[in-house]
C-alpha cells in the first residue's frame, strides 16, 4: 500500500519525519462546477408541453343554462331536452354542471313524456342527482290525474 508522505532528509544526513506531498485539493473546484450547474439548470427555461385545441364555446342553437329556472324534459321518442333544445346526455350533465356552478342554484323542472320509455327517464334522474341537483320539480303531472 503506498503512503501519501515521502521521507524527507534533514539536511544533516540523516532522515527527519515523514512530510505530506503536496496534491491539489480538488474539493473547491468540484463546488465551483456544481454551483455553476446549478445556475444553468435554474435558467434554462422551463419546457410546456401544450398542445393547442380550439374547444367549442357556445353552439349556436343550445341555449345556455337560465339563472332561475331550466326545463329538461323527455320526448316519446326519448329524447332529451334543455330548455326546449334537443341534447344528449354527455351535454345534459355539462349544462347540470354549469347551472349548479351558477351563485344561486336554478331550479330544474323535469318532465317527461308518458310514452318516454322508463329506462331514458330512469339515466336522466340519475344523471341529475349526481350533479347534485337539490332544487328539483317534477311539472306536468297533472295530465295523469285521470290517466
Amino acid at each position: 500500500m503506498a503512503s501519501s508522505f515521502a521521507r524527507r532528509s534533514d539536511g544533516h544526513g540523516g532522515t527527519g519525519g515523514e512530510a505530506p506531498l503536496s496534491d491539489m485539493n480538488t474539493t473547491p473546484l468540484i463546488d465551483v462546477m456544481l454551483v455553476l450547474l446549478i445556475m444553468f439548470i435554474i435558467t434554462i427555461p422551463i419546457q410546456t408541453h401544450q398542445v393547442g385545441i380550439d374547444l367549442p364555446h357556445n353552439r349556436p342553437g343550445f341555449p345556455e343554462p337560465d339563472p332561475v329556472r331550466n326545463r329538461v324534459s323527455i320526448d316519446a321518442q326519448g329524447v332529451i331536452h334543455w330548455n326546449g333544445a334537443a341534447v344528449d346526455r354527455l351535454t345534459l350533465r355539462q349544462y347540470l354542471a354549469a347551472s349548479l356552478r351558477m351563485p344561486v342554484e336554478p331550479e330544474l323542472q323535469f318532465q317527461p313524456d308518458a310514452a318516454a320509455r322508463y329506462v331514458t327517464v330512469d339515466e336522466v334522474l340519475a344523471d341529475i342527482r349526481r350533479a347534485g341537483v337539490k332544487k328539483l320539480g317534477f311539472i306536468g303531472n297533472e295530465r295523469y290525474a285521470r290517466f
